[in-house]
């Protein structure tokens, strides 16, 4: 195999990965990789959005994924399809839509690739009803770090498919992956959207939202008093009838934005238009789907809006009972500290997870976006022991910060898979930035 000396970084820009990487095109490309892995280790890497340093191995190899993108078989009785890792959402969404299917669970951006949604067991706006990526995988084809090729799923080696499942690409580099899609009547998605005074307001919308539907709010992270949490509210439902397809039509970002541009001042300024953007009375359009699930997508390279220095995503799910408490301590310690966050989203979770270290519980996730600069990794500290105290959990495919004591405290299931790593992968050939930081594999 070739390897070539490049340089990796996070979607969020904060994390990179001077690395040995190789191309493959073919399956049999990638299983020969393996003989070149040393004790620097190994690990797949797919489209680069995870905003962490989940997909990093600094001084180690890197197999990058997105040339293994076909797809393999499809049966439409059943709509399973089967997939090369390096395949893209936005891929399976050009072909199966027009003939009456789509993809059953998404995360907000469709250029994730089904490795990369497989090893962070993504999920979407539908959880509550669909429940996470893997739910909806039959089974999977998996290179384990001796060179052996299996098939996991749910039905057949069972843990090994729990640890592969949000396992963070530890387990193997995935070769194939078989997915059930679901029906649909259209394109198209009936969306409603209101604005919301305030944090109680929001979650008494949410409980009202029907499980099946796509529900998000956006959340205006820098108001405060009797305005804490206050924002928009969309509830989307496929529709009978189609809708008019994107343009096809993006922007791309050309620059770094100078890092004074997002500064209390103009963020508290976007955010303010942004919640008056919905009438008073709210309204309903017919949206495509692809422009309802990834409004971001629309603009490439969104994350230099940050700067050069670029930004962390903290995301944390906390269970229902302790949301109104844990979620206003958030925004509120947010809110403090000025911390200039536009990008901040809630939504309802489900029980829904395949995996042992999958992210999604039953309870209230809360996403906000923070500039790298001074005070940000000690507020990141600070969010993350409210988590803690409400019994929560932090999401390793946006992670960049979260203490090793805090990941195993918020991870019950850490035991069964290191378990599992420690039969399949007992030199630890597999590996990366996150694992290391984190402890996944212990002490040892």
């Amino acid at each position: 195999m070739r390897w070539k000396a490049l340089n990796l970084q996070s979607w969020g820009r904060t994390c990179s990965d001077s690395c040995l990487a190789t191309r493959p095109e073919r399956v049999s490309e990638a299983i020969s990789s393996l003989a070149d892995v040393d004790a620097s280790g190994l690990l797949a890497h797919g489209a680069g959005t995870s905003y962490g340093d989940v997909g990093l191995n600094p001084g180690g190899r890197v197999l990058l994924t997105q040339r293994l993108n076909r797809l393999l078989a499809f049966d439409p009785e059943t709509g399973e399809v089967v997939a090369e890792p390096g395949v893209t959402i936005a891929d399976l969404l050009r072909v199966f839509p027009p003939r009456g299917y789509t993809i059953p669970v998404s995360p907000g951006t469709a250029f994730v690739t089904l490795g990369g949604a497989v090893a962070n067991d993504v999920h979407g706006k539908n959880h509550e009803g669909a429940g996470s990526f893997c739910n909806h995988v039959r089974w999977l084809d998996l290179l384990l770090p001796s060179g052996e090729i299996v098939r996991a799923g749910p039905d057949q080696r069972p843990a090994l498919f729990q640890a592969t499942a949000g396992g963070v690409g530890l387990t193997g580099v995935i070769l194939a992956v078989c997915l059930r899609l679901v029906k649909t009547q259209s394109n198209g998605m009936r969306v409603d959207e209101r604005r919301i005074a305030d944090l109680d307001g929001f979650l008494a919308a949410l409980e009202e939202a029907e499980p099946g539907a796509h529900s998000v709010g956006w959340i205006d992270a820098l108001s405060g008093g009797r305005a804490l949490g206050r924002g928009i509210l969309q509830v989307g439902r496929v529709a009978a009838e189609p809708a008019p397809p994107p343009s096809g039509r993006t922007r791309s970002l050309p620059i770094d934005l100078p890092g004074f541009a997002l500064n209390p001042l103009t963020v508290a300024a976007f955010n303010a238009l942004y919640w008056r953007r919905v009438p008073v009375g709210g309204r309903q359009r017919l949206l495509a789907y692809e422009t309802f699930s990834y409004p971001l997508d629309a603009l490439l390279q969104w994350n230099r809006l940050y700067g050069r220095r670029g930004f962390h995503q903290f995301q944390c799910v906390v269970p229902t009972a302790e949301g109104p408490t844990a979620l206003r301590r958030l925004l509120e310690e947010a809110s403090r500290a000025r911390a200039a966050s536009f990008l901040a989203v809630l939504k309802r979770l489900g029980d829904g997870r395949a995996g042992f270290l999958s992210f999604p519980r039953a309870g209230y996730t809360l996403a906000m976006d923070f500039p790298h600069r001074s005070g940000t990794l000690a507020l990141l500290g600070r969010l993350e022991w409210i988590v803690r105290d409400h019994g929560g959990r932090l999401y390793l495919a946006k992670d960049s910060a979260m203490s090793p004591e805090g990941f195993a405290e918020m991870y019950p299931e850490l035991d069964p898979f290191r378990a599992v790593l420690a039969e399949v992968d007992p030199n630890g050939r597999m590996t990366s930035a996150l694992a290391r930081r984190l402890k996944l594999r212990g002490t040892a």
